[in-house]
């Protein structure tokens, strides 16, 4: 008797803490733009701009660089507005709307190509391409982003066969700041190619773009628990040196009690394609994600609630071993979950290349380091992205593992400086063991890092200047760092 009551106060405090986060994330994580204030996702730079021009149709857009020039505005390029640094907008200017320019033009099935908007989705690319059995090469975990947004920072996924997404670019199109549009390709306008896949929106408007695909594949899943230490091993040895495997994922704890020790990996090997026909009929959709938002929702708020949702992941990771999952699906990740509308803090992304090879150091001294920080770090996704330096702001100027790291932290003046100690810290450490860190993130880094971890940098700017004298396309970015 005295036991049933003892799981009836259980189960009533488990569903008073749910009920209550759930009134708190409905009422109070609400955020509104005002008129002619725009940020981004991470919401630590609200700016004020002239206007919003949503870019429907080519000759409309065109016609907005050819107004700009004659009224001597600054142009800023905008997607889904992820990049958290002020990439997407700048102080009284225009802010060049592309979310609406999303028509996927054409599927080649013989060529295995598609051509697309440049404000269409990755989503938009799946749902065109699955019937064909075809699939994207690159793109990031999750599909919500735009391809612009995306060919402007040079993203890079979870497939450790295919690297950076400047790999997959046959051709784009762009508008130039004097409102002339060219093709761009690997043979012709080849000096734009790399400057403006990662260029992050400074040399022009990407008015569409030819990508090559892939067949689309069913793998099966395999996850493995292993110390921090046995890492950089399994993977050379059984990713890697596994040609079966296509896709891999690893997460490093952030839970107090094993705390960049302990560490899970997630591989996709491929299977066989026999089986791949009934499973490639529905692409998936976000569901179920409220007890997902509600773990990582604890686990910004308290130590405990960082163990409970470590130890989720891998219980569910566990679950899925021997699943089975079809190429295009794989590349759907929930996104939903990670959506987060606090009035007085924010979640804000991080991301450090680091060789492999230096991978157990790196994490060791970091690790030290961070015990002594007062940051609240959520989560760390570990991927692979191999050297290519084809777009001359690269990341990847060898075989890297990238350290993706999800952060809450206020937004009170104060925490920005806080955080901002931090972080250049962390990117110190980054950089002494040969590594780099993502740019589409807050402004954090000081530009000495910037250069040491962008050795090309000064050369891009100069390129951008030449190609742009008027500077006609700018953003908060390139104020910070480009000038």
């Amino acid at each position: 008797m005295e036991l049933a009551k003892t799981k009836k106060l259980r189960l009533w405090f488990i569903f008073c803490i749910i009920f209550s986060y759930s009134l708190f994330f409905i009422f109070s994580y609400q955020s509104k733009e005002s008129e002619n204030v725009i940020t981004d996702v991470g919401k630590l730079m609200p700016t004020k701009i002239k206007k919003i021009v949503k870019g429907n149709e080519e000759n409309s857009i065109v016609k907005t660089i050819h107004e700009a020039n004659e009224k001597n505005m600054k142009i800023s390029i905008a997607g889904k507005r992820h990049s958290q640094g002020g990439h997407t907008y700048y102080r009284d200017g225009v802010v060049l709307d592309m979310t609406e320019f999303n028509k996927i033009l054409k599927v080649d099935t013989e060529q295995k190509t598609v051509h697309v908007q440049s404000g269409a989705t990755w989503d938009d690319i799946q749902k065109a391409v699955n019937p064909h059995h075809l699939a994207v090469k690159v793109m990031q975990s999750q599909n919500i982003f735009t391809v612009g947004g995306s060919l402007s920072v040079n993203v890079h996924g979870r497939d450790i066969r295919n690297g950076s997404l400047i790999e997959t670019v046959n051709w784009f199109r762009l508008l130039k700041p004097d409102g002339e549009v060219i093709k761009v390709s690997r043979e012709k306008n080849s000096e734009y190619f790399p400057l403006v896949i990662g260029g992050y929106g400074l040399f022009g408007v990407i008015l569409d773009v030819e990508l090559q695909l892939t067949d689309d594949e069913l793998y099966s899943l395999k996850t493995e628990e292993f110390k921090y230490d046995e890492y950089e091993g399994y993977f050379k040895e059984n990713v890697l040196g596994n040609e079966k495997v296509k896709m891999h994922l690893a997460r490093l704890s952030t839970a107090p009690d094993t705390f960049l020790s302990e560490m899970y990996s997630t591989d996709y090997l491929i299977t066989d394609q026999k089986e791949l026909e009934p499973y490639n009929q529905e692409l998936k959709e976000d569901s179920m994600t409220f007890l997902t938002k509600f773990l990582l929702g604890l686990s910004r708020d308290f130590d405990w609630g960082k163990d409970a949702f470590w130890n989720m992941q891998k219980s569910y990771f566990r679950d899925k071993d021997g699943y089975l999952e079809t190429r295009n699906n794989v590349m759907r990740s929930e996104s939903e979950f990670l959506e987060y509308e606090g009035k007085s803090d924010t979640d804000i992304l991080q991301e450090y290349f680091i060789p492999i090879d230096q991978f157990e150091e790196y994490i060791d001294e970091l690790r030290v380091y961070l015990e002594d920080e007062n940051i609240n770090l959520m989560n760390i996704t570990v991927r692979y992205v191999d050297h290519n330096e084809d777009a001359l702001m690269s990341f990847a100027k060898e075989d890297m593992f990238a350290l993706v790291l999800l952060i809450n932290q206020d937004m009170s003046e104060e925490a920005k400086l806080e955080t901002g100690d931090c972080i250049r810290g962390m990117i110190d450490i980054t950089l002494k063991y040969g590594g780099s860190y993502y740019l589409p993130y807050y402004e954090y880094p000081a530009k000495d890092q910037m250069i040491k971890a962008y050795p090309y940098s000064e050369e891009f700017f100069n390129k951008k200047r030449n190609f742009d004298p008027n500077e006609r396309f700018v953003n908060e970015f390139y104020e910070e760092y480009g000038i």
